[in-house]
């Protein structure tokens, strides 16, 4: 008999109750979402950010579709990439970032080439190979079905066309791991709680990084759903890996 459960941080929750709950998650923290990612890493995540669209490359002209793209960080480097001739989707589930996300890039000047998308990743409403580049930057730990996604992901990308997936991972570096825990579950939750009044929601978060496939078998995630040549880069000791993959 097929799980009807999934997890939510270290719970077990009907998995038709995921998406509500972590809407509700999104929905307490998108105010301060930019500022709490620059204070909970020391900005390391723009690093981190900035070699994901290194690595994805994208030219003149191309279509991309940035899943899960919350406040618009990587939507914005890829618009300036794919230019005038081009077009980028910035797609989330959750409808408080994306009006933050469209707000801020519309600040930014950013209105020519932008599309924005209220979209579940695990059914996505695109025709198949739509696109040249899929990005997802912290955002597939909080899906539910992570194979329904990637197997989406793959449909819409054009033969050639890659995937990238930011995600954190496990550290890799020895020693690392109990002053990483020690950080993510003390300092988070008082940060939470000093900035935007909501520990609960940096406990799960902490939590769900656990939860989530480690290197290895995310990459054989991505392989079950149909990419080829997966790869993935570790950024930072292990705490966030970069996975790419093709649409051959």
């Amino acid at each position: 008999m097929k799980d009807e459960t999934t997890d939510f941080g270290y719970q077990r929750i009907p998995a038709a109750e995921k998406t509500r709950r972590v809407g509700a998650v999104f929905d307490s923290v998108a105010d301060r979402y930019d500022l709490m990612n620059d204070l909970m890493s020391l900005g390391i995540h723009r690093l981190w950010k900035r070699f994901t669209l290194e690595l994805a490359a994208v030219h003149h002209g191309q279509r991309v579709l940035d899943l899960a793209g919350g406040t618009g960080d990587l939507a914005a480097g890829l618009a300036r990439r794919v230019g005038a001739r081009g077009r980028v989707v910035l797609a989330d589930i959750n409808g408080s970032m994306l009006q933050r996300g469209r707000d801020r890039l519309t600040d930014r000047g950013l209105v020519g080439n932008l599309d924005y998308v209220q979209a579940n990743a695990e059914a996505l409403p695109f025709p198949a190979a739509s696109f040249d580049c899929i990005t997802i930057a912290f955002g597939l730990r909080n899906v539910t079905d992570k194979a329904a996604a990637l197997a989406e992901m793959h449909r819409v990308l054009r033969p050639g066309g890659q995937a990238l997936i930011l995600e954190f991972s496990r550290p890799r570096i020895p020693g690392m791991r109990p002053l990483y825990d020690l950080y993510s579950f003390t300092v988070l939750p008082l940060m939470g709680k000093a900035v935007v009044g909501d520990a609960a929601s940096y406990r799960y978060l902490a939590e769900s990084i656990r939860m989530h496939p480690d290197q290895e078998r995310l990459r054989q995630m991505m392989e079950e759903a149909g990419f080829e040549r997966c790869d993935y880069h570790n950024l930072t000791g292990g705490i966030v890996a970069v996975h790419r993959g093709y649409r051959l």
